[in-house]
Order: structure tokens, then sequence, then C-alpha cells
């Protein structure tokens, strides 16, 4: 009589061996899009953006810069597929260059920001006592603003630029990752295998790099896609005060502010685009970062 081979075996700790095959990354994906189709559909259109953001010189029909007198406030046709602007300026090419505008302003921050704050979270949970006390009252003090107020608040000290919009979207990010990442580090830190390694004397520095930071990584993960999408809506605003990109940049927030200030009167389709833009990209991150929160979380793995 044979035996059946072992495929569903899984002892998590260390020393054990995972015996289940292990999936290719095409069956993880197809396994994903099957439970979160709608994660699935928000990560098509967020790998749409970093296409566009990426190529976005070839997909532009004109230069975002140029201006056409003849075209002032141009409805849409096949030349403009979006119309023109109070410039003349093709609407299309500045959304198609806003969106690496964008991409670029929130990867940044939103990697940035969360790194650090994975950092300080871990590192509060791990030493404690009067550490923790201090990182923690800094933290309540950050969060007790709203953050558009301390993002206006901090680019009005620094100036009026896209790197010091993702220097304070960046600084706005730690404390809320910290906050997060310090809860599951604080878990972390009990299991059997850290109180082993600390028993054989090893360093501080290799407990938080060999065994915290790794299991805190899909955490970080959702993190970095949620505030992806408050960083672009968070540029967006400042742009639209006047406190981000240059005027003539193609910035999505800069086509909401020339477009309502005086103009919408005359070309009403003017604020939809970009603003249609800003509203399809955000809400797709948050649902993709809500998928992978289910995926990737283990307390809520069996709960879907």
């Amino acid at each position: 009589m044979s035996q059946e081979p072992i495929n569903d075996t899984r002892v998590i700790g260390p020393g054990y061996t995972d015996l289940r095959p292990k999936r290719s990354v095409w069956r993880n994906l197809a396994t994903f899009a099957s439970k979160k189709p709608l994660g699935a559909a928000a990560g098509v259109v967020a790998l749409l953006l970093i296409g566009v953001a990426i190529f976005s010189p070839l997909i532009q029909r004109h230069d975002p810069y140029d201006t056409d007198h003849t075209k002032l406030y141009a409805s849409p046709s096949s030349d403009q597929w979006l119309g023109g602007d109070e410039l003349g300026r093709d609407v299309f090419s500045r959304i198609v260059a806003g969106g690496r505008i964008s991409l670029r302003v929130g990867l940044i921050s939103a990697f940035v920001g969360s790194m650090i704050g994975l950092f300080v979270g871990v590192s509060s949970a791990y030493f404690g006592g009067f550490t923790d006390l201090v990182i923690q009252r800094f933290i309540d003090g950050m969060i007790a603003f709203p953050y558009i107020v301390l993002a206006i608040a901090i680019v009005a000290a620094l100036g009026t630029s896209l790197t010091n919009v993702i220097i304070a979207l960046s600084i706005l990010f730690v404390p809320s990752t910290a906050r997060i990442i310090r809860s599951q580090a604080l878990a972390i830190k009990e299991m059997d295998y850290v109180l082993a390694a600390r028993a054989l004397g090893a360093s501080d520095w290799r407990i938080i790099m060999r065994h915290l930071v790794p299991n805190t990584v899909g955490i970080l993960i959702v993190m970095i896609t949620f505030q992806l999408g408050i960083a672009i809506i968070a540029e967006a605003s400042l742009s639209f005060l006047g406190l981000g990109a240059a005027v003539d940049d193609p910035s999505w927030g800069n086509m909401l502010r020339g477009a309502t200030k005086q103009y919408i009167g005359i070309g009403p389709w003017l604020p939809v685009f970009p603003g249609l833009a800003i509203a399809i990209v955000v809400f797709a991150w948050n649902l993709l970062g809500d998928a992978l929160r289910d995926v990737l979380d283990p307390r809520l793995r069996g709960s879907n």
C-alpha cells in the first residue's frame, strides 16, 4: 500500500521545514485575483499608473508646456482628446505628465516615511521603558495635528518646491507607521525564538534586524500602499494652495487650481479630468491596500 506524499504540512517556528511545495509567483497572483477581484483590478490600475509615469514622454500627444493661443479653452477633439486649458496647452498631455509627478511624490514620501517609521516603531517596542515613553509621547504630539495642516506648516517653513513637499510628507508618515509597527513588534518580541536568541547572547541589533523587522514587512507594505494614496491627495492639495509644484508644472493640483480659479465658467470640463484622475488613482491604491491587508495580516487571513 503506497503512502500518499505529504504536500500539505506546514509547521511554523525556527528549526522546522515547510514541506508544502512552493507556489509560483503567477499562481499566487491568480489566487489573489480570485479571492480579491477588486484588489486585483486596483492593482492593474496601479500598474497602469506606473507605466504611464515611466513612458509619459511617449504617451503625451503634445508638449505639456507648449501654449497655443488658437486653442484656448478648446473642447475635446481628435487633436486634443481632453481639450485645451486657459493657455491652449493640451490637457491630456498635462494629466499624463502630472501622473509622473504624483507617483514620484507618493512613492518617495511613502517609502521614506514608512522606513523611518519602521525602525522608530521597532526600536520603541524592543527597548521599551523610558525610550518607548519618550518616542510615543512625541508621536502623540505629531498625530494630534491634522496632517494637511502640519504639511502646510512644514512646506511654509522650508519653502515651496516638490522636494520640500516630499520631505514634509515623509515626516508626516513616520508617526502613523511607527505606531502600527510598534504594536506588531511588541507581540513579536515576546515570541519564543526572540527570547531564545536573547538567551544565546545575540545583540540587540541582530535581534531587531533578524527577527523583528522581517516579521513586520507585511504590515509595512500595506502601510506604504495606503500612504501612497494619501500622498497623492496631499500633493494635489498643496499644489492647489500654491505650496507644491511650480505654477507652470503639469501637476494635477495645479490644473485644478487654474481651472477653478476663474476659468470654470468658460471651460467647465477643465477641472473634471484632473479631478477624475486623482479620484481613480487614490481609490485604486486604497482598494489595493485593503486587499493586501486582508492577505498579509495573519489575523485576517482566515476571516475572508
